[in-house]
């Protein structure tokens, strides 16, 4: 079974599994950042006091790693300023709408015929529509499905691995709409025109891969479905490029660096949907799970308020330590359950104290280095980053960290080593940009 070196088998807990997806409630309010990708933040095209509908572009995209912004009610904008922001580590301008309860979408957003359309006008699109990746990147799709002409394609990967515990959202969404993921895929491919697809998906999710390979033969179409090892990070792109093709993608490089692109289930269906039906990424589906009533599997506009959500499933079983925005290995805990969901939201997991470790000394058992994919020393660099020794931190290659939290994960000690990883790699960033 394929596979690569390092990682772990948190229990799943997966107990969404088989629950279909349903459609929130439409939020009677939306908090809409203008920075929910990698790249500069949108610009605001609106004022407060103008009526938007579901789709209405709100924000422009500023600069070429960039991508619009868009309405996901319809109503009235109520304010335009800054908010606490989910992911990143300050305030960020916010547009703030107030719906008016019919949701009206914009009157372009319906079928049409996109066979003739060109590589070129499907890029186009695919930006306009704000795409992002939905694998929890949320880089600019149109970028990335743009590689240089001296680094061509050769094999497209679609990541149905969802190795996260907890969430289902990509599993269920494969189960329900494989026709739609596919159709997107094959227009990624139109674009970027591989040699080979291979759907992935890990081998705990049976149904989904059935039903995949189900459509991909019913259409005998030149796709594989490949059920790979279920281990926690299978869905990371470089050990997925691992598992797959055999080839480690360099360090500080790129999957086009091995002629290979990798692309999320759910950012493949939205580009189904944007291409076939003009629409914008104004939803997505997410996993609500943990201490809550009734976990589901949830299609929500974005911008909806987590509390909203959590209600929807019956609210908290009880008082929550921490309420996470994706899952509990990389997922980002919230420090209100007020906060919105973003394009690159997978899920909210809602933690009680009997959860919740507290730290200890590092006792050298190396169990850290076991398991990290990447082939690190995390508590080698640990010891560098606590001693602000950066540049050491640095020639260890924390760079390459991908902030899985397998190291975490297996420390006796509960030594929050991602979160010094991350700290460290901001220091150096922000040296190189001062020196530069």
């Amino acid at each position: 079974m394929f596979s690569f070196s390092g990682g772990v088998h948190p229990p799943e807990n997966k107990a969404t599994a088989e629950k279909r997806i349903e459609s929130a409630p439409i939020p009677h309010r939306v908090f809409i950042p203008f920075s929910q990708h990698t790249g500069i933040p949108s610009q605001p095209i609106i004022k407060v006091g103008d009526m938007v509908k579901v789709g209405t572009k709100i924000g422009e995209a500023d600069g070429r790693i960039s991508v619009p912004t868009h309405s996901t009610i319809s109503g009235k904008v109520t304010e335009i300023r800054e908010y606490p922001h989910p992911v990143l580590s300050r305030r960020s301008l916010t547009c703030v709408i107030e719906s008016d309860g019919k949701d009206t979408w914009e009157e372009g957003i319906k079928w049409r015929n996109s066979t003739e359309f060109s590589s070129q006008t499907l890029i186009e699109i695919i930006a306009e529509a704000g795409i992002v990746g939905l694998g929890g990147a949320a880089f600019p799709t149109h970028i990335k499905l743009s590689p240089p002409k001296e680094k061509p394609i050769e094999t497209l990967i679609i990541n149905g691995c969802e190795c996260e515990p907890y969430l289902t959202a990509d599993a269920r969404l494969m189960i329900e709409h494989p026709t739609e993921i596919i159709e997107g895929a094959m227009l990624i491919a139109k674009i970027i025109n591989p040699k080979r697809i291979v759907i992935v998906i890990e081998d705990n999710k049976p149904l989904a891969i059935e039903k995949m390979r189900e459509v991909v033969n019913q259409r005998s179409l030149p796709i594989t479905v490949l059920a790979i090892k279920t281990k926690y990070p299978q869905g990371a792109e470089k050990q997925l490029i691992k598992a797959v093709l055999g080839v480690e993608v360099p360090s500080g490089g790129l999957p086009m660096d091995v002629k290979t692109l990798v692309q999320n289930v759910q950012t493949s269906y939205a580009i189904y949907e944007a291409v076939n039906f003009n629409k914008p990424l104004v939803e997505k589906v997410i996993t609500v799970s943990g201490a809550v009533k009734e976990p589901k599997n949830l299609r929500v506009r974005i911008g909806t308020p987590i509390i909203d959500l959590v209600n929807y499933c019956g609210g908290y079983l009880a008082p929550p330590h921490k309420v996470i925005l994706g899952g509990p290995m990389m997922g980002i805990a919230q420090y209100n359950d007020e906060l919105p969901i973003i394009k690159g939201t997978s899920g909210i997991l809602v933690l009680t104290n009997d959860k919740i470790r507290e730290e200890s000394p590092c006792i050298r058992c190396g169990r850290c280095v076991k398991v990290c994919p990447m082939n690190l020393m995390p508590c080698l660099i640990n010891s560098f980053v606590r001693l602000k020794a950066f540049d050491k931190a640095k020639e260890y290659n924390v760079l390459d960290c991908i902030e899985c939290g397998c190291c975490g994960y297996v420390c006796p000690a509960n030594i929050r080593l991602v979160h010094s990883f991350k700290f460290a790699k901001n220091e150096i960033w922000a040296r190189e940009k001062k020196s530069a």
